[in-house]
This record gives structure tokens, sequence and C-alpha cells, in this order.
């Protein structure tokens, strides 16, 4: 009979142990999802804007086009940029010199249409646009067909 209760005992025992560790570690990871900084825990999203066609009249001065800014309603929050895609439409045979561009600083685009990591860390609420200019000689050309699509976290 003795050894049965000590059996019994060690049971009663092992799963009191268990549940203070289950408790333990719940607690631990309730008090490290109230503690993470805000930033971490928002929600990732994107968000799109057209632009309206610019003329392009000068190779000594660049045309810039309006802002694009996360349409209202926009949950961005303190959201930050982690990369932003564009692109931009000529007729055959045209060509610009083109950036995109924040308050800050300009991006050179090589092509109408891509990807860059390059505004990463800035406030995904920053107004973005693009900024033209013509290749030395070449005609007015009409840039239409713009998208800046920004993905933030």
């Amino acid at each position: 009979m003795a050894r049965t209760d000590e059996i019994l005992f060690r049971k009663q025992l092992d799963i009191r142990l268990l549940r203070h560790t289950f408790q333990r570690q719940t607690g631990l990871a309730v008090f490290a999802l109230l503690w993470l900084p805000a930033a971490a825990l928002a929600a990732s999203g994107s968000w799109v804007a057209s632009v309206p066609g610019t003329l392009v009249a000068m190779s000594d001065r660049p045309s810039e086009t309006r802002r694009a800014t996360p349409p209202p309603g926009t949950p961005v929050g303190e959201g930050v940029i982690s990369q932003v895609q564009w692109r931009w439409e000529l007729p055959p045979g045209q060509s610009v010199n083109a950036w995109l561009c924040h308050s800050q600083s300009c991006l050179a685009l090589p092509m109408q249409r891509g990807s860059t990591r390059a505004f990463a860390g800035v406030s995904a609420q920053t107004p973005l646009h693009f900024r033209f200019t013509l290749p030395q000689g070449h005609r007015p050309v009409r840039v239409q067909g713009m998208q800046i699509i920004v993905n933030y976290q």
C-alpha cells in the first residue's frame, strides 16, 4: 500500500510541475507579446497610386508629376516602406531620363517598369513622384500610365 501511495504522490507532483511550467511559459509568451515594439506588431500592406500623364519637353529642366500618396483610409499608421514598384508608358521609339523621388532624394530609373528597396525604412506615408527629362536632341513626349505601388511593414 505504501508503494502505491508513493507512486500516486509522484504522479501528482509531476502533474503540478507540468502545470506550473505551462503557466510560466504561457505567462512569458503573453508578457513578450505585450511588450514587443508597436512596429513589430504593425500589419504590413501596400498602397497603389496612379499619376496623371505629363508632357516632357526639355532636356535641361525636369518635368515633375503630381505627388502620389496613400489613398484615404489606407491603414499605413507608422509603417515604413519595404519595396516600391513603378511603371510608366511611352510612345514606341521614344525615351526619357527618369527618376522616382521623395522629398529627400531621387533614384534614377533604368527602365519603364521595375522595383526597388532603395526607399526601405522611409515612412510609408511619404509622397512619391516621378521626375523626367528628355535626352539631348529629342522631341517632346507625353509620359502616361504612371503607377506606383508601395509595400510597407
